[in-house]
């Protein structure tokens, strides 16, 4: 598996060691750039190169890489965590969560912005922010 530059940095600079197990959770995340996997959905993926994976050891691992920011954690509604693989920006994407097929969608440009100017104009320090937008996907608006 090649590991990114900036995720090896940040693995160094924890200390972190990657085992056989962890190895395959990070590549994991790392083939399924872009996606918000859950827990069990990394675990089963990891099994097909580490069979006896455990889903605790999974959960550990990506407690731990999100602790050191090589993942995000994000929480959508059904209550469970979702991770992927970090893109070290200085903030997070929108998400727009269709209700109908559950399928999450991510808005890369920077449209709360000016939002947040208008905020810091106000005296507020921005570190980051999360938005989470509930809608009909286009495919799921025409049927």
């Amino acid at each position: 598996m090649m590991l990114e530059q900036g995720i090896k940095e940040r693995l160094e600079k924890a200390e972190y060691k990657l085992t056989q197990q962890r190895k395959a959770v990070l590549e994991v995340m790392q083939n399924k750039r872009g996606e918000h996997l859950t827990a069990e959905e990394v675990l089963y993926e990891a099994r097909q190169k580490v069979p006896h994976l455990g889903i605790a050891t999974v959960y550990r691992t990506l407690e731990r890489l999100a602790a050191i920011e090589v993942l995000y954690k994000t929480i959508f509604d059904e209550g469970k965590y979702r991770y992927e693989l970090s893109d070290q920006a200085e903030h997070q994407h929108l998400h727009i969560l269709c209700i109908a097929c559950s399928r999450i969608f991510e808005v890369e440009e920077g449209l709360l912005d000016s939002l947040e100017k208008h905020l810091e104009k106000d005296g507020f320090e921005i570190v980051n922010h999360q938005l989470k937008i509930y809608a009909y996907c286009p495919e799921c608006s025409r049927k």
